[in-house]
C-alpha cells in the first residue's frame, strides 16, 4: 500500500514569539534536536513513506521548504502554496487533488510540520495499524493516549475495544475537571491533527459535507502556475474558498472517522511550557539551551543567543533573541498570543520579521539604524544573485568582507573582493551576485529619508519577486 505524506507547513507559529515569528515560524527552528521541526516531520516519515512528500506551505516561505528538504534529502513531489491562508480542511483537498494528478489514489499521511514524536518506532507501528482500515476507506485519526487532563487540546471519544476504533464523537477542549473525567475513563485521546486516509475517500467525503470548498480549491487548483517544483495556486479564486478546519468540515460529520490509539511521547509544542516538557532536564527540572548561566533555579526553561544568568527562579521562561526578550511564569506561557496580538495592534515589526532575515539568496542582519541610515551584515550564498532593482529614496555603500562581489551599476559591471567598496546612488539600477565558491559577506550603509524593504523597484529577479 503506498504512503504518500502531505506536511502542512502553513502555519505562523506565533505561540512561540520571540524565537518563532511569521517570516520564520517554528517549523524552520530546530527547536528540538539538530534538525527544524519541517526536517525531523520528513525524517520521522521517511522510512514508511513509499513516495516523496507533497507539501503545503505559505507562499513567502517556499524557498525554506525547499532549501532545509533538499538539506536532509527529500524531494518533494510537489511544494503546493498557498496565496492565503484558509485552514487544513482546503489545504489537505489540494494536496489530494494534486496526489491524484497521476490517476493513482494514494494513502495519504497527513502531518502538520510542527510536531514532535520522540518515539518514533510507536508511531511507525500506530500507521501500520491504520494501514487496513484507511484502505477501506476509512478517515483515520491518531488519538494521542492523554497523560495528564490537558485543556489546550480537543478530545476524541472513541467506541468501546481495543485497536483502531470508530470514532464516537469529537468534543471541544474542556475545562480543567472535565479534562479529569475524559483521562481517567481511558476512552478519550487528545486530538492530534495527523490523519490517514485514501485521496478519494477525503474528496468524496468534503463532496458531500462542503463541496463550495471543494469546488472552489478544485478551480484553484486546476488554474495554478506550475515552475519546478512549485505549485502557485490562483490566488482570485482560492480566496473564495471558505476557510475550515478537517474536523468541523468532515471528521465531525462523517460515519466513516477512526482512531487508533497512539503513545509515542508526541507533542504539537504549542506553548514554551509544551517545549519546556518535550526537553530533557537536569536534576532540579531546569531545561537551558544556549549560554545560560542559573544559581539555585528549578523547572524553568531559558533559551537565548547571549549569556542568560538566573537566580532563585522557579517554574519561569525567559527566551532571548536580538530584538526582543521574553520572561514568563511557565504556567501563563499561553498569554503570548497577547503579546503578539499587541505588537500587530502596534504595527511593531518584531511580530513578523527578526532582526536577522532569511532570503532565497542568502541572509542580512540589520546591525545598526538611526536617522536616515541603517547598517547591514549581508550574506551571499556561492552562486546567488539579487534581484537587478534600484531604489527611489536611498542610496547604498557596500564594503566586502570576505568572499568575491559582482556588482552591477548602472551599465558598469565590476569585481569587488576583500576590503574593497562601492557606491550605488540613488535611482541607479543595481544587482549584486557572488560568482564564488564560498560566500559573499559584505556590510552595507544605506542612507536617505526612507529605508524600508518597499523601497524596492525589481526589474529582473531570478526568483520571480515583484515586490
Amino acid at each position: 500500500m503506498n504512503i504518500l505524506p502531505i506536511i502542512l507547513s502553513g502555519g505562523s507559529g506565533t505561540r512561540l514569539w520571540p524565537v518563532s515569528r511569521e517570516a520564520y515560524p517554528k517549523q524552520f527552528l530546530p527547536l528540538v534536536g539538530e534538525s527544524t521541526m519541517l526536517q525531523a516531520t520528513w525524517q520521522r516519515i521517511a522510512p514508511i513513506a513509499t513516495g516523496q512528500p507533497i507539501i503545503v506551505a505559505n507562499q513567502e516561505h517556499r524557498f525554506m521548504v525547499a532549501e532545509q528538504l533538499l538539506e536532509v534529502g527529500a524531494k518533494p513531489q510537489a511544494i503546493i502554496l498557498e496565496p492565503i491562508g484558509r485552514n487544513t480542511a482546503p489545504a489537505i483537498a489540494i494536496a489530494a487533488l494534486e496526489a491524484m494528478r497521476q490517476g493513482e489514489d494514494a494513502l495519504l499521511l497527513v502531518l502538520p510540520s510542527d510536531h514532535v514524536v520522540q518515539n518514533e518506532a510507536a508511531f511507525h507501528a500506530a500507521v501500520r495499524a491504520a494501514l487496513p482500515v484507511a484502505s477501506e476507506g476509512k478517515l483515520v485519526t491518531f488519538g494521542i493516549v492523554p497523560n495528564s487532563p490537558e485543556t489546550g487540546y480537543g478530545y476524541i471519544k472513541a467506541v468501546s475495544g481495543t485497536g483502531v476504533r470508530a470514532v464516537e464523537r469529537f468534543v471541544e477542549k474542556p475545562d480543567l475537571e472535565t479534562a479529569r473525567t475524559y483521562v481517567s475513563s481511558g476512552e478519550y485521546y487528545w486530538n492530534s491533527g495527523m490523519f490517514l486516509f485514501k485521496a478519494s475517500s477525503y474528496l468524496a467525503a468534503l463532496e458531500t459535507f462542503q463541496a463550495p470548498m471543494l469546488n472552489a480549491c478544485r478551480h484553484s487548483w486546476e488554474q495554478a502556475k506550475r515552475d519546478d517544483d512549485f505549485v502557485r495556486l490562483d490566488s482570485a479564486l482560492f480566496a473564495e474558498c471558505p476557510s475550515d478546519s478537517i474536523d468541523y468540515a468532515v471528521m465531525e460529520k462523517t460515519d466513516a472517522a477512526a482512531v487508533v490509539p497512539l503513545d509515542a511521547q508526541w507533542s504539537d509544542v504549542g506553548s514554551w511550557s509544551a517545549l519546556w516538557e518535550a526537553q530533557k532536564h537536569d536534576d532540579h527540572g531546569n531545561s537551558h539551551h544556549g549560554d545560560v548561566m542559573a544559581i539555585d533555579c528549578r523547572n524553568t526553561y531559558a533559551h537565548g543567543q547571549r549569556l542568560i544568568a538566573m537566580i532563585g527562579l522557579e517554574d519561569v521562561v525567559v527566551v532571548e533573541t536580538d530584538d526582543a526578550i521574553l520572561v514568563s511564569d511557565k504556567n501563563r506561557v499561553q498569554e503570548v498570543k497577547t503579546i503578539v496580538s499587541k505588537l500587530k495592534q502596534d504595527g511593531r515589526s518584531q511580530v513578523t520579521w527578526h532582526r536577522k532575515v532569511y532570503r532565497p539568496w542568502g541572509a542580512y542582519d540589520s546591525i545598526d539604524n538611526g536617522n536616515r541610515f541603517q547598517v547591514k551584515r549581508i550574506t551571499v550564498k556561492p552562486g546567488a544573485t539579487l534581484s537587478l532593482q534600484m531604489h527611489h529614496h536611498r542610496a547604498e555603500h557596500w564594503i566586502v568582507v570576505s568572499g568575491t562581489a559582482k556588482v552591477t551599476r548602472g551599465d558598469e559591471v565590476i569585481l569587488l573582493t576583500e576590503n574593497q567598496s562601492t557606491y550605488i546612488p540613488l535611482g541607479v539600477k543595481h544587482r549584486l551576485e557572488n560568482p564564488g565558491r564560498l560566500p559573499l559577506e559584505l556590510i552595507e550603509v544605506q542612507s536617505g529619508s526612507y529605508l524600508g524593504e518597499d523601497d524596492i523597484v525589481r526589474f529582473e529577479d531570478v526568483y520571480g519577486r515583484t515586490s
